[in-house]
C-alpha cells in the first residue's frame, strides 16, 4: 500500500517537475530581440499565487451574490435585476425631490431674511433697498419637509431669530424718528396726519388652527414682529416721501427781508395790505434756485408778480418766484431742488430789484420764513429720499 502512494507521488512530481520546467523566451523590444530563461520553480510559485487570487475573488463574488439573494428574501422583493433597478430608481427620484425641495426652502427662507434685513435698515436709518421689502415672497409651507430640509434650514432659522430682536429695536426707532419729523413738519405749519392716514393692513381670515409646537408659535410671534414693523416702515416713509414736497432751501445765496409776510403798508399805495410772501433784496442778474422738487406750472408774465416762476411740488404745496428778470425754466418743466430756474429782476409791481417768494398750501399761502430758516433737517431727509443731494443755498445768513 505504501509502495503504491509512493509511486503514485513520484509519478504526480515527475509530472509536476515536467509541467514546470525551465523554458526559454524571446521579447522584442521595438528595437532588439531579447532572451531570457524562467525556471521551473519560479513558474510554479507564480502560479500558486495566481491561483490563490482566484479563490479570494470567486469567495468575494459568492458572499456578494449571498447578500443580494439575502437582503431580496428579507425585503420580500424579487432578486431580478428588473427589480432591483426599479428600487434604485425610486431612492434616487426620492432623493431628488428632497434635494429640490431642500433648495427651493432655502430660497425663500434666504429672500426672506434679505427683505427683512432690509426692512430693518430702512426703519432704523432710512437706508436699504426699498424694491427688496415691497417684492411678494411665496410661503414655503405647501413644501415636503425632510431631514435634509431641516438640516440647510437651521443656520437660517437662526439667523431669523436674532433678525426678530432686531426688529422690536428698529420698530421703537422707526416711531422715534417718525414723531421727530412729524414735530419739524407742525413747525413749518403743516398737519402730519394729513399726509400720513392710518395705514389698514390688509384683510385676514380663514378657520383658527392652533400651534402645537415650538417653532411654529415662533414663527408665528416672528411674523408679527415684521408684520408690526412693516407699518412702521410704511408711515415713516410715507411723511419723509412727503418731506420731498415742502420747500427746504433758500432760493438766493444770501437772505435779507425787506419785507415780511402778513399785514404791511403797501409801498405804492401807503395803505394796509396782504403780502402774501417775502422781499429778498439783491442785485439784477442774482440766480434764483428751486427750493424744493416739483413740476413748473405758471412761467411767464403774471399781472403784478411780473415775470413768475410757479413750481408745484406735490401733496398741494406750491412756491411762487416773482419779479424775476429772466426765467430759465419753461412751463411742465420737471425740476430738482437747488435747479436754477431764473434771475432776479425788478418786473412786475416792483421798486426794485429783489425776489418775492411765497410758499402756498392748498392754495393758501402761508409765511415762508419757518421753511427758510429750519430746512436742514428736511434737506438730510430728502437727500435720504431721493438718494441725490443738489446744489444750491440751504440756509440763513
Amino acid at each position: 500500500m505504501a509502495n503504491a502512494s509512493n509511486n503514485k507521488n513520484a509519478s504526480l512530481g515527475a509530472r509536476f517537475r515536467e509541467f514546470f520546467t525551465t523554458r526559454d523566451f524571446i521579447f522584442h523590444d521595438g528595437r532588439d530581440l531579447r532572451r531570457f530563461s524562467i525556471a521551473g520553480r519560479t513558474q510554479a510559485v507564480l502560479a500558486g499565487v495566481a491561483g490563490i487570487a482566484i479563490v479570494f475573488s470567486s469567495y468575494g463574488v459568492a458572499q456578494a451574490m449571498v447578500g443580494v439573494v439575502s437582503l431580496s428574501g428579507i425585503t420580500g422583493e424579487a432578486s431580478t435585476p428588473e427589480a432591483q433597478m426599479e428600487k434604485m430608481r425610486a431612492q434616487v427620484d426620492q432623493m431628488q425631490a428632497d434635494v429640490e425641495a431642500a433648495k427651493q426652502a432655502a430660497k425663500i427662507h434666504a429672500d426672506r431674511v434679505e427683505a427683512r434685513q432690509e426692512l430693518i435698515k430702512l426703519t432704523a436709518t432710512g437706508e436699504g433697498d426699498r424694491s427688496k421689502v415691497t417684492r411678494e415672497i411665496p410661503s414655503d409651507t405647501h413644501l415636503k419637509t425632510s431631514a435634509l430640509t431641516e438640516e440647510v434650514l437651521e443656520p437660517l432659522r437662526k439667523l431669523e431669530a436674532r433678525q426678530v430682536v432686531l426688529a422690536a429695536q428698529a420698530r421703537a426707532t422707526g416711531e422715534a424718528r417718525f414723531e421727530q419729523t412729524a414735530a419739524q413738519i407742525r413747525r413749518l405749519g403743516l398737519d402730519p396726519n394729513r399726509y400720513v392716514p392710518a395705514i389698514v393692513q390688509g384683510g385676514m381670515g380663514g378657520p383658527f388652527e392652533e400651534v402645537d409646537n415650538d417653532e411654529g408659535a415662533a414663527t408665528a410671534e416672528a411674523d408679527a414682529q415684521f408684520r408690526s414693523l412693516f407699518v412702521t416702515w410704511r408711515r415713516l416713509d410715507t411723511l419723509e416721501q412727503t418731506v420731498i414736497s415742502i420747500p427746504s432751501m433758500q432760493p438766493v445765496d444770501n437772505i435779507q427781508f425787506t419785507s415780511s409776510f402778513g399785514v404791511r403798508s403797501d409801498p405804492f399805495r401807503g395803505t394796509a395790505a396782504m403780502h402774501a410772501g417775502v422781499d429778498i433784496p439783491g442785485a439784477i442778474g442774482t440766480p434764483i434756485y428751486a427750493t424744493a422738487d416739483g413740476v413748473v406750472g405758471r412761467s411767464g408774465r403774471y399781472g403784478g408778480y411780473g415775470n413768475l416762476v410757479e413750481i408745484n411740488h406735490g401733496r398741494g404745496i406750491q412756491t411762487r418766484y416773482g419779479h424775476l428778470s429772466k426765467i430759465i425754466v419753461p412751463a411742465n418743466t420737471r425740476v430738482k431742488r437747488g435747479q436754477l430756474i431764473g434771475l432776479m429782476g425788478s418786473t412786475g409791481r416792483s421798486t426794485g430789484s429783489h425776489l418775492h417768494y411765497e410758499v402756498r398750501v392748498d392754495g393758501k399761502a402761508v409765511n415762508p420764513i419757518p421753511f427758510l430758516q429750519d430746512g436742514e433737517y428736511l434737506v438730510a431727509i430728502q437727500d435720504r429720499q431721493t438718494g441725490t443731494a443738489m446744489g444750491g443755498p440751504a440756509k440763513g445768513n
